[in-house]
C-alpha cells in the first residue's frame, strides 16, 4: 500500500490502492483483459494488510466467494470486463436479493463477445442496470480519471456498506490503463456497515426509515438464514405475494429514497449554457476540452459530467433540459444513455447523440463539429 502523498500510477492500481484504503480485505477474481492489473496489485498488497486474495477458476466463483467473503463480515470486492461481468450476473442478482455489501469492478472493453479486447468502451451500462433478472436498483459510478479510480471505489465501498447493496464501478480499459499523478491523502472516510446491537436481529427487514436492516456475520451465534428465494424480514422462506412485494419494494426503496444523496455529477460552465453536453468516464475528457473550445469561440456550451450513472438523476437532468436549447449526449456505444435523457427529455429540448463504438474515443474535433451545429 502506497504512503500519502503524490504517485504516478495506472488507472488499474489507483482502483485497488482506494480498495485497500476503504478496508477491503477480501478479493476473488480471474484474468481478464483490461482489468488484470488490479488483480496483480491486490494479489501483492492484500497479503501485507492482512486481507485474502484469491484467482478462482471462474467469475462465476469469484462472485460467489465475494459474497461469502461479505457474509463472514469482510469488505469484499471483484474485478473484471464485459465477458465475465456477462457470467456473474446471476450471483449479482443473488447479491441484491440477500442484501450483501461488495463492490464490482467492470473495466469495460469493446463488445459484443470478445469484441476489441484491448480496447474500451462503455457498452456495458444497461447491463449494470438491468443485467440481472427480476426488480432492483443499482448503484454505479463512473471515474474519469486515474485520480476519481481511487476516490470513487473509495465511495464505492462506502455506499455498499451503508445501503447494503452490491456497487458497480463502471470503468473502461482507457481509464484503467492510463497513467496520471494522483494524490493519496492522509485519512480518509469510511462507512461500516449497521450490526446488530443485541441479541436479537431481524436481517433482512427494519423499521429504520433508511430502511437498511442491521446485517449480522456467519459466527457470532445469530441464526441466520441467507436465501435468494423470496423470504420473510427472517430469511425463512416464503413465496406468498406480501412477503415478495414487501423485500423487492424496499431494497428498491432504500436506493431510491436517496438519490439526492447518492447522485454525483460535475458542472462545467452551465450557468448560461444554451447547448449542454452529458457525458460520463472516458468520453468526458474530449467533451471538456470541445465545451472549452467552444467557449472560445464564443458559444454557450457547457458540460454536465455523471460520477453517478445510476440511479440516473432524473430531477438534475430535467432542470437542465428546461434551460437548454439542445442536449448532446456523448457515450462510446451505439447511444444509451442518449435514450434515458430523452426518456426525460419528453420532447421539451432537441436531444442529440454523439456516439462512437470501435474502440476508439469520440475527438474534441468530432464534439466540438457537433456543438457549433446545434449551437
Amino acid at each position: 500500500m502506497l504512503r500519502p502523498g503524490r504517485h504516478l500510477l495506472l488507472g488499474n492500481e489507483a482502483c485497488a490502492e482506494g480498495a485497500i484504503r476503504a478496508g477491503c480485505r477480501f478479493f476473488a477474481g480471474y484474468p481478464i483483459t483490461p482489468a488484470n492489473e488490479i488483480s496483480h496489485r491486490m494479489a501483492a498488497e492484500l497479503p501485507r494488510v492482512g486481507g485474502y486474495f484469491l484467482q478462482m477458476e471462474d467469475e462465476i466463483a469469484s462472485i460467489a466467494a465475494v459474497i461469502g467473503a461479505s457474509w463472514a463480515g469482510a469488505k469484499a470486492m471483484t474485478a473484471t470486463s464485459g465477458p465475465g461481468y456477462s457470467l456473474m450476473q446471476e450471483n449479482i442478482g443473488y447479491a441484491h436479493m440477500t442484501e450483501t455489501p461488495c463492490v464490482v469492478v467492470n473495466v469495460q472493453r469493446s463488445g459484443p463477445s470478445t469484441g476489441q479486447a484491448t480496447l474500451p468502451s462503455q457498452q456495458d451500462i444497461y447491463q449494470a442496470k438491468y443485467g440481472a433478472h427480476g426488480d432492483y436498483e443499482v448503484l454505479a459510478l463512473s471515474p474519469w480519471s486515474v485520480q476519481e479510480m481511487f476516490d470513487l471505489t473509495l465511495r464505492a465501498f462506502n455506499l455498499a456498506e451503508k445501503f447494503r447493496t452490491p456497487v458497480m464501478l463502471m470503468t473502461d480499459g482507457l481509464i484503467g490503463h492510463i497513467k496520471e499523478k494522483i494524490v493519496i491523502p492522509e485519512e480518509v472516510e469510511t462507512t461500516e456497515r449497521r450490526k446488530p446491537a443485541g441479541e436479537a436481529c431481524t436481517p433482512f427487514g427494519t423499521d429504520d426509515p433508511c430502511l437498511v436492516p442491521e446485517m449480522p456475520r456467519f459466527g457470532d451465534g445469530y441464526k441466520l438464514l441467507v436465501t435468494g428465494s423470496a423470504h420473510r424480514p427472517t430469511g425463512v422462506r416464503d413465496y406468498t405475494p406480501m412477503y415478495h412485494q414487501m423485500k423487492v419494494n424496499r431494497i428498491r426503496e432504500k436506493i431510491m429514497i436517496a438519490i439526492d444523496e447518492v447522485s454525483d455529477v460535475v458542472k462545467t460552465e452551465l450557468d448560461d449554457a444554451e447547448v449542454v453536453v452529458i457525458s460520463f468516464g472516458a468520453s468526458a475528457r474530449p467533451s471538456y476540452g470541445a465545451v472549452k473550445k467552444a467557449r472560445k469561440d464564443g458559444i454557450k456550451a457547457g458540460l454536465f459530467r455523471l460520477r453517478t450513472l445510476w440511479p440516473f438523476p432524473e430531477k438534475l437532468v430535467s432542470d437542465l433540459v428546461d434551460d437548454a436549447k439542445t442536449v448532446l449526449v456523448v457515450e462510446m456505444n451505439v447511444g444509451k444513455l442518449a435514450k434515458e435523457v430523452e426518456r426525460v427529455a419528453c420532447g421539451r429540448s432537441k436531444v442529440a447523440s454523439v456516439a462512437k463504438i470501435g474502440g476508439v474515443l469520440p475527438t474534441v474535433e468530432e464534439i466540438y463539429g457537433s456543438i457549433r451545429r446545434f449551437a
